[in-house]
């Protein structure tokens, strides 16, 4: 298996103090979104994030973890699954700025999965 090509667009917005990220990569598999996982993490920022959310829809089904997000991967995997979007990876990455969002995050974890949509000409048509 070759190294994954990550398309990191680093911290893209700020609310309160927390930092989001966006980060993705075309992956085929669970070993693959795993590799992507971990090169991404070989960052130390990363590493040491409060969350790393992601998503994937692959052909044997789609797949997420909220990384103590609750429930912020079903926001990034309805993106997926509304861009028609298969076989690609998106994290959501948060740094905690010590103050809760709310419900808030959930439109910030959507507007960092828009700005990748966008920026990589990922939407559907």
């Amino acid at each position: 298996m070759t190294a994954p090509i990550l398309q990191k667009m680093g911290v893209i917005l700020t609310d309160r103090a927390s930092r989001y990220a966006v980060t993705g990569a075309t992956v085929q598999s669970r070993e693959e979104i795993d590799a992507t996982l971990s090169a991404l993490k070989q960052d130390r920022a990363y590493a040491k994030a409060t969350h790393n959310t992601w998503a994937a829809i692959l052909p044997t089904g789609a797949l997420k973890a909220d990384d103590g997000e609750g429930g912020a991967a079903m926001v990034i995997l309805r993106m997926l699954e509304r861009a028609g979007l298969e076989n690609h990876l998106i994290v959501v990455t948060r740094w905690y700025g010590g103050k809760k969002l709310g419900g808030d995050r959930f439109r910030r974890v959507q507007d960092c999965v828009r700005a990748y949509l966008e920026e990589y000409d990922l939407e559907a048509d």
